[in-house]
């Protein structure tokens, strides 16, 4: 069975969307939708309840985030393959099918991902290799492609360091392999990092993640944070110093204060003034 796991924040319309095109294009296998609703304020839970009987809502009564909602929804889940999915996403084809026949095959690969293009068509780059200091610092010095991987080939299947995680099929060998596969994310990692830092352990213990070309989703990017840019601009730096923190090795962890300092002042920058970032 397949478990696809959809955490939702005051996103109704785009939900609505969302599970509409996964009952047109479902896959060829048994199925399970799971929605974890943050405490929206728009209508999204009584969305579901009246019109996708089908789909199992879970209310925690609280905005948990990104990775406690999906560990809820883990936790609920009865498959052997999870797809943990935006609610802003929407399938024009069979493309969840195509990443489970593409991951059954890989059997060597832990988890799947797929393209991201816009509504208008246009591909969104969305692979970046792990995070590094000399990685970040060329990416942000304008003198290396470490990072954000712009040469990467999305005209191809292949290994893929860190997907987005707007699209993202697990084999539960692969989460057995990090932890326990009912709550995979470290919740640490409330908004930002928690599928990289779930791909990195992955990817440690010898599961990778596949790209597939052939598959794809319609992502409306960002329907969710863009709400509250100015916290998560904040949450985004904070979480990558986080994930060094968690990630990093002696000697190179003796930079976390120097790249702490350098990561908030240019959240400051970019959000033009402090904000505390994510709250419970």
């Amino acid at each position: 069975m397949l478990s696809v796991l959809i955490v939702n924040w005051n996103t109704r319309d785009l939900l609505r969307a969302c599970l509409a095109s996964i009952h047109r294009f479902p896959p060829d296998e048994p199925y399970e939708v799971i929605v974890v609703d943050n405490a929206s304020s728009d209508g999204s839970a009584e969305m579901v309840k009246d019109g996708f009987p089908w789909v199992r809502l879970i209310e925690p009564g609280a905005n948990t985030g990104y990775a406690k909602g999906n560990n809820i929804a883990f936790g609920a889940a009865k498959g052997e393959w999870f797809l943990t999915l935006n609610p802003d996403t929407e399938f024009e084809d069979k493309s969840i099918q195509i990443a489970l026949n593409e991951l059954r095959v890989k059997t060597d690969f832990g988890a799947c991902a797929v393209r991201l293009v816009g509504p208008d068509g246009r591909r969104q780059d969305s692979i970046r290799a792990f995070p590094t200091v000399g990685g970040i610092l060329s990416d942000l010095m304008g003198k290396g492609d470490k990072y954000r991987l712009s040469a990467f080939d999305y005209t191809n299947p292949g290994p893929a360091p860190q997907p987005m995680g707007t699209f993202l099929l697990f084999r539960r060998k692969a989460l057995e392999a990090v932890g326990d596969p009912h709550a995979p994310f470290d919740e640490r990692f409330p908004i930002f990092f928690n599928e990289v830092d779930l791909l990195k352990r992955m990817a440690d213990k010898g599961w990778p993640c596949w790209y597939s070309a052939a598959g794809h989703v319609v992502h409306h990017h960002g329907a969710s944070t863009s709400k509250v840019k100015k916290a998560m601009v904040w949450e985004s730096h904070k979480s990558l110093v986080r994930y060094f923190g968690k990630h990093l090795r002696f000697p190179a962890l003796l930079l976390l204060p120097l790249i702490a300092v350098a990561a908030y002042m240019a959240a400051f920058v970019r959000a033009k003034g402090y904000h505390a970032g994510f709250r419970h």
